[in-house]
């Protein structure tokens, strides 16, 4: 993403997951992980790790576009069983705006979730997502009332976008087929939800946070999904941007660490 900062190298990220113990992970961004599905499993063997999902973000909302074939395209080399995490995109680089959706819009955007959930082969969820077409608590509602498609519940992004994750938990498990598990400085993303600071800039300056030490309810989350029979995954996700590599043992892996103790504790 367009000023997001020092990407780490995928044997390194690869290398700490391994080594903190995790036996699966999603795809990452675009061209993180090679694109071809069999040289991506060799190197994932190499690591001990098999894929569960991948993000494709797809303009949805525009009534000229069709964005099936392109999904179809990109998900010739997917996985099988990974869940395709769908984000509503703008069609434009980052995160950081988004335009407003009219009527129109919103009926395009509904009619093509259901098209493409209907038609892949793959199970699909909806990501609501900080920068696309569906961040807020109301547009949440608006894709739960107006079409079937199941959702990923993002702790973060959902918290961010002022939505209650806690509560959307509990009314709408049945509608949950993934989920991504991130805390978050409630302060700080009010700056961002208010339009003090970017979202970028908010996740430069530490809005999300170690799982446990954030203002996201996670055990309230996990123990509510666990009493509805959510059976998909929790995939951890700690977003951080980087200004260069940081020294071996330091970096990302710390707060995973962290993270991971805390998942350990909820059991």
């Amino acid at each position: 993403m367009p000023g997001w900062g020092y990407q780490l190298d995928p044997e390194r990220v690869l290398g700490e997951m391994a080594e903190l113990g995790l036996d699966a992970t999603e795809l990452g961004p675009d061209g993180f992980l090679p694109p071809a599905a069999d040289e991506r499993s060799r190197l994932l063997d190499r690591y001990g790790l098999r894929v569960v999902g991948g993000f494709v973000p797809v303009v949805l909302h525009d009534p000229d576009h069709d964005p099936l074939p392109g999904v179809r395209a990109l998900l010739g080399s997917f996985e099988e069983e990974a869940v395709v995490v769908l984000a509503a995109a703008t069609g434009a680089a980052g995160y950081d705006a988004r335009p407003a959706l009219d009527a129109r819009g919103w009926r395009t955007l509904l009619a093509n979730l259901d098209r493409i959930a209907g038609a892949l082969r793959h199970p699909v969820a909806l990501h609501p997502h900080v920068g696309t077409m569906v961040e807020t608590a109301e547009e949440v509602d608006r894709v739960l009332d107006g079409s079937a498609v199941p959702l990923c519940l993002d702790t973060g992004h959902l918290l961010v976008g002022g939505a209650d994750p806690v509560a959307l938990a509990s009314r709408a498990a049945g509608r949950i087929a993934h989920v991504h598990l991130k805390d978050v400085d409630a302060t700080l993303a009010e700056r961002v939800r208010g339009g003090a600071m970017s979202y970028t800039e908010g996740v430069r300056a530490g809005m999300y946070r170690p799982l446990g030490r954030g203002d996201v309810d996670v055990k309230a989350i996990v123990t509510s999904l666990t009493a509805a029979g959510y059976t998909g995954w929790y995939v951890m996700e700690q977003d951080v941007v980087l200004d260069a590599e940081p020294p071996a043992g330091a970096g990302p892996i710390g707060e995973v660490r962290e993270s991971l103790s805390f998942l350990r504790s909820l059991a």
